[in-house]
C-alpha cells in the first residue's frame, strides 16, 4: 500500500490472469479493484467483505464512518468507476478520489486542481511564446526601439 497522499496517476494495474478467469462485471468489479496498490486494505468496505457481506453493500456502509469505495458509473463491460470517499454520517460523503477500470486496467484519475493547473500552465507558456514572437517581429521591422 502506498503512503496516503501519494500521486499514483501515473500508475497502472492490470491481472491478465484475474481477468482471463473471471468476468469483469458490476458484481465482480471490486473484488478485482481489491487486487491493486489503490485498495487501502483499512477502508470500510474491507471491514464487510471480512464479514462476508458484499462490500458495496450501501445499507452497511451508510451505517459507518471513515474511508470507502462506492461504485459510481458503469458501462459494462468496458468501463467502471470507482470513487474513494470519507464518509462522515449517513448522509454526508466526501469524495477524495476517483480511479477507473477501462477494459480491465486500473487508473487512478488526476483530480481536478492538477488539470486545471496544467491546463493553466499550458496557456500561460503559449500566451509567452506568442509575446516573445510578436516582439521580435516587431523588433525586426523597427518597432523595438518603442518597447524599450
Amino acid at each position: 500500500m502506498q503512503p496516503p497522499g501519494t500521486d499514483m496517476t501515473g500508475i497502472c494495474f492490470r491481472d491478465q490472469l484475474w481477468l482471463n478467469t473471471y468476468p469483469l462485471d458490476r458484481n465482480l468489479v471490486f473484488d478485482y479493484f481489491a487486487l491493486s496498490p489503490f485498495y487501502d486494505w483499512t477502508c470500510n468496505n474491507e471491514q464487510l467483505r471480512m464479514r462476508s457481506i458484499h462490500p458495496l453493500d450501501l445499507s452497511q456502509l451508510s451505517k459507518m464512518t471513515g474511508m470507502e469505495y462506492m461504485l459510481s458509473e458503469v458501462m459494462e463491460p468496458h468501463l467502471f468507476v470507482i470513487r474513494k470517499q470519507k464518509r462522515d454520517s449517513a448522509e454526508k460523503v466526501t469524495p477524495m478520489l476517483a480511479y477507473y477500470i477501462l477494459d480491465g486496467s486500473i487508473y487512478q484519475a488526476p483530480q481536478l486542481c492538477n488539470v486545471f493547473a496544467a491546463r493553466v500552465g499550458r496557456a500561460l507558456y503559449y500566451i509567452s511564446k506568442a509575446f516573445t514572437t510578436a516582439a521580435s517581429k516587431l523588433e525586426k521591422i523597427g518597432y523595438g526601439k518603442y518597447f524599450h
